[in-house]
């Protein structure tokens, strides 16, 4: 029997391992991130007052220490289910008072705002539909993650997502596609099986850009080097990992936007590091053997 396995084909990128975002302070990210996102802070590594690196299955949350940092679109999470979710996070209202956090319910999700104006989509577990923004059927890539970052979605100018998604395909042999809604142009960049960079075109202004970064695996990481670099795009080498920001259009050279990515080869210490999950369900008064962490597997 013949069998079609070109579903099963991956790029070179492999994994989004990090959302590198400055936070002013580490108390209101504990009580936002930890306390009502439900989320594990690594208990290993950056565990001081002027770092902290959020656990959330094979991927992480980086949280230096400065002024606030606003990725200019959300990224989407699998965090466990919606109903305790809500729980967590009106018990932490009080303690975020004053801040921009708050959380809009949606079909199959909740938009969730951190204390400095993040937008984070709570996605279904289950795999049922994450509302209009992105679009999560029980087909997406990401519906079979247990827990983890599904997407980062960015807002980008009107006419940029076809040569974003070139540059992708390009650059780093990764499988894109694009999209119209609403009569904008999105691109969507696949990373490793489950995960997805989403471009999405806006007519609102894109905020000015202010140093945020995203950290990426490349399975082949020397041809997407000698690429960048043969467009002076390249910088910050260092053994196993260098950094660009500009995305440009390679027929003109142009900008289309920019956004620091960390790329790290597979031969990068902390890549594959075992990450600690934690079940945020699980307390002294309700406490199961067994039962203090759970899986970020996808």
């Amino acid at each position: 029997m013949k069998h079609s396995y070109a579903h099963d084909d991956t790029g070179n990128l492999i994994l989004l391992e990090h959302v590198n975002l400055k936070i002013p302070d580490q108390i209101l990210a504990t009580a936002f991130y930890v306390s009502g996102l439900g989320l594990t802070r690594d208990p290993f590594i950056m565990t001081g007052v002027d770092n902290m690196w959020i656990n959330i299955g094979r991927s992480q949350i980086h949280l230096p220490q400065g002024d606030a940092q606003r990725l200019r679109g959300s990224v989407g999470l699998v965090a466990g289910e919606l109903e305790p979710l809500v729980a967590r996070l009106r018990s932490v209202e009080p303690l975020l008072d004053g801040t921009q956090f708050g959380w809009t319910e949606r079909s199959g999700s909740i938009e969730v705002i951190c204390p400095w104006g993040n937008r984070y989509e709570c996605l279904d577990p289950h795999g049922r539909s994450a509302g209009r923004s992105a679009g999560r059927s029980a087909s997406s890539p990401w519906s079979e993650i247990d827990l983890g970052i599904a997407f980062v979605r960015i807002d980008v100018p009107v006419g940029s997502a076809l040569p974003i998604a070139r540059f992708y395909r390009d650059i780093f042999h990764a499988p894109v596609a694009t999209e119209e809604r609403d009569g904008l142009q999105r691109a969507v960049i696949d990373v490793g099986t489950h995960q997805q960079l989403l471009y999405a075109e806006t007519p609102e202004p894109v905020a000015q850009y202010d140093g945020h970064h995203i950290a990426l695996y490349a399975a082949r990481f020397s041809e997407p080097y000698a690429r960048l670099a043969e467009y002076g795009l390249a910088y910050g080498e260092e053994p196993h990992q260098y950094r660009f920001a500009d995305i440009v259009d390679l027929s003109s050279g142009a900008r289309c936007f920019e956004l620091e990515h960390e790329v790290r080869s597979l031969h990068h210490p902390l890549y594959a590091r075992a990450l600690v999950n934690r079940n945020p369900e699980q307390t002294n008064r309700n406490y199961r053997k067994g039962a203090d962490s759970r899986s970020g597997v996808f």
